[in-house]
């Protein structure tokens, strides 16, 4: 459903803004340019220099589309998902190979804690509460719900410093028309991306993959008492 993914590239935007990325205003968060769509940290991702580097993935989780109610219309329908944002200290970490590979940093620091509370904190803010945030509540009725889960093993006392945000959305349903073009409000984000916004160039391309499309037209309705009332449509 094309609105769920509208969300969250809404909220990409928002958290890695264009304009920061070509250096004319700062990012919003600890994680700076590390934020990433549909993919978890990799190794090019981290700060050599740094005990550990901030980053956050956004992920559409699931969404469905159900009617309001028995006898609600067929457009009545109440859109809901969930946007998942995984917020992370990542480190590099080498497997049974000795391969290098990111991982999240043990929760061996209460310290680095604070700072992945704080990444989690600016994340929230940023989304729900910020001026910029705004392109993301455009497209979102409202947020019902946001919780964290910490990445953990409890079996074997294990933890990391990696937190899975889940913002719980109510979401317009896509509308779809005859023209040719992607559906709403996807389209509206679309065109109100920077022209320089990698999102907007790959909606702009899947648009035309949209293409327009007519209905056969109604000729009349005929009426006829042969004994019963009745009628007949005819189509041309």
């Amino acid at each position: 459903m094309l609105s769920a993914e509208c969300a969250r590239l809404a909220a990409l935007e928002v958290l890695c803004p264009t304009a920061a990325l070509e250096g004319n205003e700062d990012f919003p968060t600890l994680a700076g340019d590390r934020i990433l769509d549909t993919r978890l940290a990799v190794i090019d991702d981290l700060d050599p220099e740094q005990k550990f580097t901030p980053v956050v993935s956004l992920f559409t989780a699931d969404a469905s589309a159900q009617l309001r109610g028995d006898i609600a219309a067929s457009d009545d329908v109440d859109l809901v998902s969930t946007l998942e944002v995984v917020a992370e200290l990542a480190v590099a970490a080498t497997d049974e190979n000795g391969d290098a590979f990111a991982d999240a940093m043990p929760a061996d620091d209460w310290d680095a804690r604070l700072v992945l509370a704080a990444l989690c904190a600016q994340v929230r803010r940023a989304l729900q509460f910020t001026e910029r945030g705004y392109l993301f509540r455009r497209f979102v009725r409202h947020v019902r719900q946001v919780s964290e889960e910490t990445f953990s093993v409890p079996q074997i006392g294990a933890r990391w410093h990696r937190v899975t945000m889940r913002f719980e959305l109510s979401l317009p349903d896509d509308t779809f028309d005859e023209a040719s073009g992607l559906p709403e409000p996807i389209a509206t984000l679309s065109a109100i991306l920077p022209a320089t916004s990698p999102a907007r160039a790959k909606l702009e391309a899947l648009a035309g993959h949209f293409s327009a499309f007519g209905r056969t037209p109604l000729a009349g309705v005929d009426f006829s008492d042969g004994g019963q009332t009745g009628f007949t449509v005819e189509t041309e």
